[in-house]
């Protein structure tokens, strides 16, 4: 996509982080907006901030670990935005902790939001956009931990590579009709996603794992913490030059690079026995 505007965008997670400060850029470039988000208040406050500067914006409630809610967003964008020609599948939870600590219900919130959101946003928006043959883009937010094993994010590295594995398959499958696609696998982001918790709800439990937000000096192989706007801007070029990757931290680059090599060398290894 080389231009947004008058196109329909919808951003999950657009609420709040990530999914806003994207959903602001697409707006200025003259895009109509569909955030969705389970936070109600959230998305509210996004919608008349957007709406006061000019912009077309809708808001829609949703849990996208629900199905049929994702498939009442879809039909909400496409009909009150004209069309929908980019999804952005951004909303995403975490939890932290030893996975021989996790309970059954900590896997299954992760895994229902993480990457079965994912797979809603797939089922309820691809099919349409390919069938309004006027191309696209599809957006997943991921993470560095979706390439490099994270210690102490087990279900959440799990959800994640998952998600990366979607977009690169799907990357290639929507080629024949003018859809790219793109993965943002940042590492830490100034986001609320280390209160996640504030939207688990009863039926996974009440036996919570928070996510601690390590100190640059307490864990510099985390990567710094990046603005949402820095992050933002480029997921937008992304789109605009339909690259499949989203790196914004360079510090990931060694870290990418060594998994690669120790798979790399396991070839020479077997067969020298």
């Amino acid at each position: 996509m080389d231009t947004f505007a008058g196109k329909g965008i919808v951003v999950t997670g657009g609420g709040s982080g990530i999914g806003l400060a994207t959903a602001r850029l697409f707006a200025a470039r003259g895009a109509k907006v569909m955030l969705a988000d389970v936070e109600q208040t959230a998305l509210d406050n996004a919608v008349a901030e957007l709406a006061d500067a000019g912009c077309d914006t809708h808001g829609f409630r949703c849990d996208v670990s629900k199905r049929e809610q994702v498939q009442a967003l879809a039909d909400e964008s496409f009909g009150v935005l004209g069309g929908v020609h980019l999804v952005f599948n951004n909303a995403g939870v975490a939890v932290a902790g030893p996975m021989i600590e996790m309970t059954h219900e900590d896997w299954r919130w992760i895994i229902d939001v993480d990457l079965w959101g994912p797979i809603h946003g797939i089922e309820s928006f691809v099919p349409r956009m390919v069938e309004q043959r006027e191309g696209g883009h599809v957006l997943f937010t991921a993470s560095f931990a979706g390439l490099v094993a994270n210690e102490g994010l087990g279900p959440y590295c799990v959800a994640k590579y998952g998600v990366v594995a979607m977009a690169e398959v799907l990357s290639r499958e929507m080629r024949p009709h003018g859809i790219g696609v793109s993965v943002l696998c940042p590492m830490r982001v100034g986001t609320n996603i280390t209160d996640s918790e504030r939207n688990r709800s009863e039926e996974y439990g009440d036996d919570m794992h928070t996510v601690p937000v390590p100190s640059d000096e307490d864990a510099p192989s985390a990567g710094r913490v990046l603005a949402v706007e820095d992050v933002a801007e480029l997921t937008v070029q992304a789109v605009i030059h339909n690259r499949l990757y989203v790196l914004p931290h360079d510090e990931s680059r060694a870290s990418i690079r060594r998994r690669f090599d120790r798979i790399d060398k396991t070839f020479d290894a077997q067969a020298t026995g």
